[in-house]
């Protein structure tokens, strides 16, 4: 699968990100989002999610786990798996139901136990006074 590597000055150049994402993903895809604690994970997936018409507020999942939106044409499902306590929960959270339907966005994936192989994602790494985002998967949403 093609990988390319994009730095990211600051916020606005996160929020861009997020939006050239947006306009490229369709219900079924999954966006797995890594990086350690404050690389910018939940921000891309705020900005990603407003661009797909998300509007009000959107809460980190960080404490329910997962949190549904419904954004005409698409329903989005964003995940934030870091209080995971194992592998095990993620039936009851309705995450395999939603993977393959919805638009998935998911951090802190390494709690998963298998990866959906057609899945997009993103590694978020400080650099600088920014952060380098490190894309790799489907050629429709890497190469553009």
């Amino acid at each position: 699968m093609p990988n390319r590597s994009i730095h990211l000055p600051n916020a606005a150049a996160t929020d861009a990100l997020g939006e050239s994402l947006a306009s490229r993903l369709q219900n079924g895809d999954t966006v797995l989002l890594s990086g350690d604690l404050g690389a910018g994970k939940s921000h891309l997936a705020r900005a990603t999610m407003r661009a797909l018409g998300v509007t009000g507020d959107i809460p980190s999942p960080t404490y329910t786990l997962v949190q549904t939106y419904p954004a005409s044409p698409h329903e989005i499902l964003h995940a934030d798996l870091y209080r995971l306590g194992d592998a095990s929960e993620l039936a009851e959270l309705g995450l395999d139901d939603a993977i393959g339907r919805c638009i998935c966005l998911i951090e802190w994936p390494d709690r998963l136990d298998t990866k959906p192989t057609d899945a997009f994602t993103i590694h978020l790494v400080p650099s600088g006074d920014g952060r380098t985002a490190t894309l790799s998967g489907p050629e429709r949403l890497v190469l553009k």
